[in-house]
């Protein structure tokens, strides 16, 4: 077994950055000053610990904060004042962010259903955008994504941040170098114990909450009072179930480190087993993703913690000679016995994939999750899910990447939208 030494990898990836760094000032791209101005959308939980990230940066300036929840708005405007010098402004809808020239980027945490329309929106007011994961909320969006990035020459980055670890990197690097032999099979899980969410009930939304807006694109639906914040997660009219909302991290290192791209099919099973509430997605989930001569695997459990190997998250990698564990804070090669050859610490790389953002913005190139690969990424949760509410296995046309000759699947492709809300590049 070729074994590539840390040295090793160090020194190739110091080329392929310096080999980066001049394609970027070979583009052209406009570049904004030093100074990168923000706004961020959706700042309830993921959005705060964003705008805390990107306010802390050099060179980057959190210009907006945008949420329709006035508490989450008030609490999180209180924690980012401290960190830079002038307060960033508040406002309830994101339009006002895009309206103002003088910001350079929109950053993208409202829930799901907007991903895709509020991208594509920014896109075209010239603003670069950092999406948080799912790329969006159904297939269609993500080929308007990719289209209006290239269209309106944006950097569009999404945010799984392992792409940026240098420890991941480090254990993709050895993955390719053949240090398991040629490997075949992937797998990622998640396993844990959820809440259930109970039976909702209809009433009207709180005060301090534009319902209305936090809707947008979506088709109205009455308020329940078991829906925001977090719950939405776990409906198909907002969500895209675990699988889009926890599966896309392992399913994007799992995709990165087979190197493949589209599967050709794609089957789905399981079922809500545990939880009698009003969640719709499933509570257990398998999916498999066919490509040829390669296979990847997901299964989630949110109501029981045991996981695959004792782990409750991680990605395996199965080759003809061994097998890479990517799993909690480290990664593991292993031997065709299963006997550990080598290991090392892994970091989370939050912050390097915000600067990688932050640097493609000043001085053009490619950041290190760009669009087109997240919505790759993002398209088998798509497909796994078309699988599962479809009963059926999803067949796809290996040239475009579409479902063959099912009616029922392809009415899952898109969405209905709120009039005045669809997308369009």
């Amino acid at each position: 077994m070729t074994m590539l030494h840390r040295r090793d990898f160090l020194q190739t990836t110091a080329a392929t950055g310096a080999a980066l760094a001049i394609g970027r000032l070979a583009r052209g791209q406009d570049a904004p000053s030093e100074r990168v101005r923000v706004g961020v959308m959706g700042v309830n939980g993921r959005g705060a610990a964003l705008a805390a990230g990107f306010a802390s940066r050099p060179g980057s300036e959190v210009a907006y904060l945008c949420d329709v929840d006035q508490l989450a708005l008030d609490k999180c405007l209180s924690q980012i004042s401290g960190q830079q010098a002038a307060a960033p402004q508040a406002v309830t809808d994101f339009r006002r962010i895009l309206d103002d020239d003088s910001v350079d980027a929109l950053v993208v945490a409202a829930p799901d259903h907007w991903h895709g329309p509020a991208t594509i929106l920014a896109c075209a007011a010239g603003k670069h955008v950092y999406v948080e994961k799912p790329a969006c909320h159904n297939p269609r969006e993500g080929e308007l994504m990719i289209e209006a990035a290239r269209n309106h020459q944006r950097v569009v980055q999404m945010g799984n941040q392992r792409r940026s670890s240098t420890g991941v990197a480090e254990a993709m690097q050895r993955l390719h170098a053949g240090e398991i032999g040629r490997a075949l099979f992937a797998r990622g899980w998640i396993t844990s114990v959820r809440p259930a969410i109970g039976r909702g009930q209809t009433t009207q939304p709180p005060p301090h909450l534009d319902y209305t807006l936090w809707q947008g694109p979506a088709p109205e639906q009455p308020y329940r009072d078991n829906v925001i914040h977090y719950h939405w997660h776990w409906f198909w009219h907002w969500g895209t179930g675990e699988l889009g909302n926890n599966g896309i991290h392992a399913l994007d290192l799992c995709r990165w480190g087979l190197g493949v791209d589209y599967p050709v099919s794609a089957v789905c099973g399981g079922g809500k087993f545990h939880f009698d509430d009003d969640q719709e997605t499933p509570d257990t989930q398998l999916a498999t993703f066919n490509f040829g001569d390669k296979a990847i695997h997901w299964e989630h459990r949110t109501w029981q913690n045991r996981g695959i190997d004792g782990k409750t998250w991680g990605a395996t990698f199965y080759g003809e000679q061994g097998s890479l564990a990517i799993v909690d804070d480290r990664y593991t090669l292993f031997d065709v016995e299963g006997r550990p050859t080598a290991e090392a610490p892994l970091n989370n790389g939050e912050s390097e994939h915000q600067i990688d953002f932050l640097d493609c913005i000043r001085g053009g190139g490619t950041p290190k999750s760009e669009i087109e690969e997240g919505v790759k990424s993002t398209f088998l949760c798509h497909v796994g899910n078309i699988a599962y509410r479809s009963r059926q296995t999803v067949n796809l046309d290996p040239a475009t990447h579409q479902i063959v000759d099912n009616a029922e699947q392809q009415a899952l492709w898109s969405r209905e939208y709120r009039p005045g809300w669809e997308p369009a590049v």
